[in-house]
């Protein structure tokens, strides 16, 4: 079964690729599976070069198939804020509740057509086959709207899918069981644009 590092330390990102690789003959491992502990740069303006510059530097380390995502919350009332600057928003010592209530506190007041909100992802795949390293990227959103208060329940490592209402559901994206919120995923469907690649990492001899 052949590696793919999935560029995290991050368990619950990591718990949601094996399920959505799982269909995939590979061996997923974290960056701490692989030893690596070298912190990747991430001072891009967009997710897709956040993205790039998190595969490239995991694939240097490793020198196995590599797949990195940079994402967060993009808010309209707040101009697209968090966007890049989701996990740092607030400085690197909030918590996650503290991410969730700030965009509730920040967006209070807005009418329901100004607080539609996004969870964008970009996914960026780095491998080599037939002696050229070849890089793939693929990006997705998931729509819906700020509540005007937080599920009670934040995911560790998933702040903001407390605060994503889901119309069309009638449901918080924290509501959902992991399967459900796996199905929805913005990753899943980078992961759907990238499955040609997945399976030729599979079959690599």
């Amino acid at each position: 079964m052949n590696p793919l590092l999935i560029a995290t330390t991050n368990p619950a990102k990591l718990a949601e690729y094996r399920a959505l690789l799982r269909g995939f003959d590979l061996r997923l491992l974290s960056l701490r599976d692989a030893g690596i502990d070298a912190e990747a740069p991430e001072d891009a303006d967009s997710f897709a070069a956040n993205a790039r510059l998190k595969a490239r530097f995991y694939f240097d380390c490793a020198g196995i198939p590599t797949l990195a995502d940079d994402g967060g919350l993009e808010v309209d009332a707040l101009g697209g804020a968090p966007g890049v600057r989701s996990h740092r928003w607030l400085g690197r010592e909030a918590d996650d509740r503290a991410l969730a209530e700030a965009v509730v506190e920040r967006t209070a007041g807005f009418p329901a057509e100004r607080r539609i909100a996004r969870l964008r992802a970009a996914a960026v795949l780095i491998y080599r086959a037939h002696g050229e390293t070849i890089e793939r990227i693929a990006e997705a959103a998931q729509e819906g709207i700020i509540a005007d208060h937080c599920y009670h329940e934040i995911r560790p490592g998933f702040p903001y899918r407390s605060v994503l209402f889901l119309p069309a559901r009638g449901r918080f994206l924290a509501e959902l069981s992991e399967e459900e919120a796996a199905h929805l995923s913005q990753r899943k469907v980078a992961m759907e644009e990238l499955a040609g690649d997945l399976r030729a990492i599979a079959a690599a001899d």
